[in-house]
């Protein structure tokens, strides 16, 4: 040990054994995974069940939230592609928000929902809550931050990415 930091290479962990360090490295994105999945199935389903959001106006509406952050975005032009057809784009991001929310919690092709995630979460961040001061109150951006380590790893454990790949070692005859 140098400075109280490990130094081996974790094998153990390359191999699937070892103790509970090495579990728990396996299992730490599961957490994460879990709380962006069921967050984003809930904000989905949230959406799809509001009578007033998917509206082009009115209290509540989706248009009336977009024509409010519009002066106040980073980028007004996607806000003004968006206001085009409010309905259709309020329908879209909650579609979104719901496959991004079960390929997340099941894990199924995880990186490509994890990237969905990130994208909405960037759109949600230059236009909605772009004006937040200080930033760090503004929660789109803190997502955008938690997808990333699942755009790098993936679902490796407890996912259906990890179970077709044992599946198809196993058909090669690797497993």
């Amino acid at each position: 040990m140098v400075h109280g930091m490990r130094m081996d290479s974790h094998i153990s962990y390359v191999n699937g054994g070892g103790g509970w360090r090495d579990s728990a490295q396996r299992f730490a994105l599961l957490p994460l995974r879990v709380f962006l999945g069921v967050t984003f199935i809930y904000a989905g389903l949230d959406k799809l069940t509001d009578s007033a959001f998917l509206h082009a106006s009115g209290p509540g509406s989706i248009g009336e939230q977009m024509h409010g952050v519009r002066n106040i975005s980073a980028i007004p032009a996607l806000v003004d592609l968006a206001l085009k057809s409010p309905a259709g784009f309020g329908y879209a991001i909650a579609l979104g928000e719901l496959a991004v929310g079960i390929g997340t919690l099941i894990g199924l092709l995880a990186r490509i929902a994890a990237v969905g995630g990130m994208l909405i979460s960037l759109s949600l961040w230059l236009t909605v809550s772009w004006s937040t001061h200080p930033y760090y109150l503004g929660n789109d951006l803190a997502y955008l931050m938690a997808w990333l380590p699942l755009v790098l790893a993936g679902a490796p454990v407890f996912s259906a990415d990890a179970l077709l790949a044992t599946r198809r070692r196993a058909r090669r005859g690797l497993a």
